[in-house]
């Protein structure tokens, strides 16, 4: 199906518009002018008949002119706007008549009310009135006076012949004129389509030009803009995360394969086996560690995760997590100390939240030296409910701060070996503090311990 352009729809339903307006308008006029033009004759048949009342006598038999020689005023010749007058009684029979009617006759409606009306005479039209005559508030008879409407409907026919022929020219032009005009408004959204048509995966850091004035399209401009600044930043975490992910998991392959190889080169004991085994078996459950939390990290970051928010007490919840770590705090001889100025709730999702709490705490634990402390603290601060996870572990250098919350960031994990990690945890609880309107803090001085805050 043909589509108009777009500069052709604006002029279209402009001119649309436009036309029911100027109809409007002209039929406006014209039924002014017509009004004005019947009110006219009307107020001159309406003299006439005053002057007639002032010419006839009027008796209980009926009226007839005083003056006997009103016909040989202006009612015995046609003259180019000429007067009808006639005479009837009760019954609508003719008592006298102008002798410009010659043997014609103006037509009689029977009605006791003054009446204006068009008619036919001798195939020519002509407006009347019919004005009863009374004596003693009795009828006796009527005097019907008209004049041609020649003129009239000249004049009217000529006005409606120009506004038909003015209509279809002014639309044209009106339509005319709105599509350069629509042409020249809609040029800065050629220029905004030329300037996103440049724009390629390659090329996302170019940005559209902003209009010189603040309208309606600098707001498009504006908005795609942070739309191509959005997708640009998307793209270059999914390029990021894709090389962190693939490498992650590349290096625990490349271990067990390694391994599986050593051990068919030739046999070996029973306790050698065992041990090749459970080191391929610890490798299969980092891996298996590393894909659940990118899986979690993935459907978390589509937001497909539907929160079910509930009632939680925020203190059992935290008593409950740190005894799951009971283990390893007892291998490490870690003190926990706990600083609960009151029993806290609050309305949130149970199983988001406990993967915030189970992160952060493990943190605390797996960094701390030996014979370390922790602190964990719920208090209230300006009406909000403040969560405290404090050690007093290895630290994290400055540097390194702006960066913990990327995925697959380990700060200076050479430097610690023995501490296993895949630099995901912080990003997933970062990412869930965002979908649950909790803000995080964190503070750490290296070698001295790391502090982070939760704000609900």
């Amino acid at each position: 199906m043909y589509r108009f352009s777009f500069r052709t729809r604006i002029a279209l339903y402009f001119s649309i518009s436009t036309a029911l307006l100027v109809f409007v308008v002209f039929a406006v006029i014209f039924f002014i002018v017509k009004a004005g033009v019947y009110n006219d004759l009307d107020n001159d048949i309406q003299t006439e008949i005053d002057d007639l009342f002032t010419e006839i006598s009027i008796n209980a038999g009926g009226f007839s002119v005083m003056d006997e020689e009103w016909e040989e005023k202006e009612h015995n010749t046609l003259d180019i706007n000429p007067i009808f007058i006639q005479f009837t009684d009760t019954a609508g029979r003719i008592t006298e008549r102008s002798p410009n009617l010659k043997q014609l006759n103006l037509q009689y409606r029977n009605t006791e009310e003054p009446v204006n009306y068009d008619c036919l005479l001798d195939s020519a039209y002509v407006r009347q009135k019919q004005v009863p005559v009374k004596y003693l508030d009795q009828t006796v008879g009527y005097i019907i006076v008209a004049t041609p409407l020649d003129d009239t409907i000249v004049v009217l026919t000529n006005l409606q012949k120009t506004l038909f022929i003015a209509y279809p020219l002014i639309l044209l032009l009106l339509f005319t004129i709105a599509r350069l005009l629509a042409g020249r408004s809609i040029k800065p959204v050629k220029e905004i389509i030329l300037a996103a048509d440049e724009i390629s995966r390659e090329s996302l850091g170019n940005r559209i030009p902003y209009p010189e004035n603040k309208d309606e399209l600098y707001t498009l401009a504006k908005t795609i803009n942070s739309l191509l600044e959005r997708i640009e930043n998307a793209i270059v975490r999914e390029k990021q995360f894709t090389s962190d992910a693939s490498h992650e998991l590349r290096t625990p392959l490349a271990v067990i394969k390694g391994t599986l190889e050593v051990l068919i080169r030739k046999p070996r004991s029973r306790e050698e086996y065992e041990e090749k085994i459970h080191y391929c078996i610890a490798e299969v459950n980092r891996i298996n560690n590393l894909v659940d939390q990118l899986l979690l990290l993935a459907r978390f970051e589509s937001q497909k995760q539907a929160l079910k928010t509930e009632n939680l007490n925020i203190n059992a919840l935290l008593l409950d997590i740190v005894a799951r770590y009971s283990p390893a705090i007892e291998n490490k001889k870690l003190t926990v100390s706990y600083q609960f100025d009151d029993e806290y709730y609050f309305n949130t999702d149970i199983y988001l939240l406990s993967i915030i709490f189970d992160n952060l705490i493990g943190n605390a634990i797996k960094y701390s030296e030996m014979q370390g402390q922790i602190i964990i603290k719920a208090s209230k601060e300006n009406a909000k409910l403040v969560i405290d996870i404090k050690d007093n572990g290895i630290g994290i250098p400055p540097e390194d701060l702006s960066r913990i919350f990327g995925s697959f960031y380990r700060s200076r994990p050479d430097g610690h070996p023995q501490i296993k990690g895949t630099g995901l945890g912080l990003s997933i609880v970062n990412r869930l503090c965002q979908l649950l309107h909790i803000e995080i803090e964190l503070k750490s001085e290296e070698k001295k311990g790391t502090l982070v805050r939760l704000v609900f």
